[in-house]
């Protein structure tokens, strides 16, 4: 049986709810940044930190990927409460010392939160745990790079390492890293986007041969209809907020589809206007669908039946003509095989997969049949189900039929999650071997490997089998963010070396290897000073614009080293014949841009590119000139089964979530206000209708458990039942407590990702 991680919870008996906010941000939004700040690094330090955050010549937020306007639009504090949260947590004058983990083994830690665990502050030392020992000690970098370097020398295939990388990764450090695993001679390169975006990524490849969105801020700015589905930015991109405030006061329509209402999608009071602060803000979601988990297919096989609609008067005239016929014959292949498939729509499927009424889905796709400017976003609410893939064709379907690549003001908007998770992909973290990798090893004189790697799933089963000896992580922290959590952790547990690149302790830490090692590096606040002087790293946010990232405090300790300092270290030790210059990358990372212009498309002249204060937009074929790197040249339509999820009687459908008090794994707090949660976060939200269903009342303990086909009972401990305006059917919990509940073989077809949005769960007293 699968049980939730330990916890340390004492805040969980102080757990109390309210009701929940009808609003985001406001003055609240700003006394709780400020309130972070200066709790963790003190009042001076906070404002000049701050101050820093997103601007031309500062670093960027180590939160989000949301792009910043252009340098002379910019705001002085362009940064969200959440955003000064994640700076708060790495610029802390909190230190975690070795005299702190020698008085506190292994075991005990483990027993702690994740929330605690993060609120002890910075690494200071490069520390190991020995094999049979509880507790990790100092040990130089010398010998931490020779100690990997011995275990990854012995190995007798480089398949038997992995190598893991966060979001948060810089540009340069990214593309060190990936050439370092590929040098060695493996592809096992899983990464934060194999649990998140991996299924847009599929998705838009295949549809219109690019795995990026096709919109940039502007464009935002400019849409008409906006539609915001599987997403809550209020919380998770806070920023996007005064972009649909812009677009809204510009006569945009903004559509939320969500199976939970959120409160920054409801009414945006924003902080930087003074109406925001203390008036009514304004409202943005003109219409909001409370879908049910997992309809988000169906809703868009319907919008797309009527808007080709063989009789339009049958339906509504206002879908006569709605078919943009011009782009369709000039731009698309498969359109006939598509609307064939639509007109066979089964209506009584899409009701039982929405929950919607049909009346619902035909005032929106009226909507998108009058917008001549559409774009459509979403996040992990599409991305983390079993047909995310053909759930996101869908949505592509719908843009095609109305022309809405590559003009402006439309498009597709898959919002990222980590500052540069999308960056990392660009730089070639990816488990399959990325379409330049031939020419860099040429370039370098490297052999590089041709067979498809490992990702995140199939890193978490080779571990567990014994097939992956070496694991090591480049930020992030792995044991909390995978699913099927004990599977996870005795994978990890199972290693034979585990080593952790890392700013803070978190729970991945608690669950070392054999021999485990805790490096750490430098942050994005942290002046990076090498041989060849103060150095700069890139990013790429969300909308594929690239600029540049200069951190200025001091660091937290004088042991640490910057993540390309690191990986080059590591590189030079363990391949000591390697043509490949890892000093003079390491010395100045202008030589690392140099490579990169030489080999990534999109990169030409890229020093002098990145020394614009906003940067540089990579290109986008689809959206720059409407060319489409498909097996077609053009854009592909493509037909989905209409699935419905089946939960039995007495079973409801989870999603897992963060609160309005975390970003990711890092959990900042334990409140979640707008959602009425305030002292701890071990609740599940659950329509009232459904607790009398089920024969319990709002505050009940209950435990969660999981029913998958495999018949192991996963069940997560311990939780309060709240009663909450959710969909009927479904239910939510936060994650990572929830991770427990998702196994490890629910995976998206196609994507491979974690079906974190789609567990079917029964509620049992606790």
């Amino acid at each position: 049986m699968a049980r939730s991680a330990p916890r340390d919870d004492a805040g969980d008996r102080d757990l109390r709810v309210d009701q929940p906010a009808t609003s985001a941000a406001g003055l609240p939004g700003v006394t709780h940044a400020l309130r972070a700040g200066v709790t963790q690094m003190g009042v001076r330090r906070t404002a000049l930190t701050l101050a820093r955050v997103n601007q031309a010549g500062g670093f960027d937020c180590p939160g989000c990927a949301w792009p910043e306007p252009a340098a002379q639009r910019r705001s002085h504090a362009e940064f969200c409460e959440n955003g000064a949260k994640a700076v708060a947590e790495e610029a802390t004058l909190r230190r975690v010392t070795p005299e702190f983990l020698a008085e506190h083994p292994i075991s005990e830690l483990a027993t702690r939160s994740d929330h605690w665990l993060g609120q002890q502050g910075r690494l200071t030392h490069p520390m190991v745990r020995r094999p049979g020992t509880d507790h990790y000690t100092p040990i130089s970098w010398d010998d931490a790079f020779r100690l990997i370097a011995d275990e990854l020398q012995g190995l007798d295939t480089p398949d038997r390492a992995a190598f893991y990388t966060s979001g948060r990764t810089s540009n340069e450090a990214a593309f060190l890293y990936q050439l370092f695993a590929r040098s060695l001679g493996t592809n096992n390169l899983p990464d934060c986007s194999n649990m998140c975006h991996e299924s847009s990524g599929v998705a838009l490849l295949s549809t219109i041969g690019i795995g990026k969105g096709s919109v940039t801020l502007d464009d935002l700015h400019r849409a008409k209809l906006i539609v915001v589905v599987g997403q809550n930015p209020g919380t998770n991109h806070p920023r996007m907020l005064s972009a649909l405030e812009r677009a809204k006061r510009d006569g945009a329509t903004i559509v939320a589809v969500n199976p939970l209402p959120e409160a920054g999608l409801m009414r945006f009071r924003n902080p930087q206007r003074p109406g925001g602060l203390v008036g009514a803000g304004t409202p943005l979601a003109d219409h909001f669908l409370q879908i049910r988990i997992g309809g988000d297919l169906a809703l868009f096989q319907a919008i797309g039946a009527l808007l080709v609609s063989a009789d339009a008067d049958a339906v509504d005239t206002d879908f006569a003509d709605a078919v943009d016929t011009d782009f369709v014959d000039t731009y698309t292949s498969g359109y006939a095989e598509y609307r064939a498939a639509r007109a066979g729509l089964d209506w009584a499927a899409v009701t039982a997969a929405t929950g919607l009424d049909r009346a619902q889905i035909v005032e929106v796709a009226r909507l998108f049949a009058a917008s001549d400017a559409t774009i459509v976003c979403w996040a992990m609410g599409l991305t983390q189900r079993q047909d995310s893939v053909d759930a996101i064709r869908e949505i592509v379907n719908v843009q095609l039929l109305r022309g809405m690549i590559g003009k402006p003001g439309a498009g597709l908007c898959p919002v990222r999650g980590h500052s540069n998770v999308q960056g990392d992909r660009t730089m070639g973290i990816w488990h399959e071997p990325p379409a330049w990798l031939p020419a860099l090893g040429r370039r370098l004189g490297v052999p590089v490997p041709t067979a498809t790697g490992l990702d995140t799933v199939g890193a978490i089963r080779a571990m567990r089998d014994g097939e992956v000896r070496v694991f090591m992580a480049l930020g992030g922290n792995f044991a909390a963010a995978s699913p099927d959590t004990d599977v996870t952790v005795a994978a990890l547990a199972s290693c034979a070396l585990t080593v952790h690149v890392s700013t803070k302790l978190n729970r991945s830490h608690t669950v070392p290897g054999a021999t485990s090692l805790i490096l750490p590096c430098l942050g994005r606040t942290e002046r990076d000073r090498q041989s060849g002087g103060d150095q700069f790293v890139t990013v790429e946010d969300s909308m594929s614009a690239v600029h540049a990232s200069r951190g200025r405090l001091a660091p937290a300790s004088d042991q640490l080293l910057s993540e390309v300092a690191i990986v080059a270290r590591l590189a030079r030790a363990t391949l000591p014949d390697s043509p490949v210059p890892w000093e003079a990358y390491q010395a100045d990372y202008r030589a690392i841009r140099a490579i990169i212009a030489d080999v990534v498309p999109g990169f030409a002249d890229f020093e002098r590119r990145v020394a614009e204060p906003d940067g540089f937009v990579l290109p986008h074929p689809p959206r720059d000139r409407r060319t489409f790197a498909t097996a077609s040249g053009k854009a592909a339509f493509t037909v989905s089964p209409l699935t419905v999820i089946d939960v039995p009687p007495g079973r409801l459908l989870l999603q897992t979530m963060r609160s309005h008090d975390q970003y990711n794994t890092t959990i900042y707090g334990l409140d979640d206000r707008y959602r009425g949660i305030r002292g701890g976060r071990r609740v599940v939200f659950v329509h009232p209708d459904d607790l009398t269903a089920l024969g319990f009342t709002d505050g009940d303990q209950v435990d969660l458990v999981s029913e998958w086909s495999d018949r192991v009972e996963r069940r997560a401990s311990a939780f309060r039942v709240v009663s909450y305006p959710t969909a009927r059917g479904c239910a939510a919990a936060y994650f990572p407590e929830a991770n427990v509940l998702v196994p490890l073989d629910s995976t998206a077809a196609g994507s491979n990702t974690p079906t974190s949005k789609q567990i079917v769960i029964r509620l049992e007293p606790a």
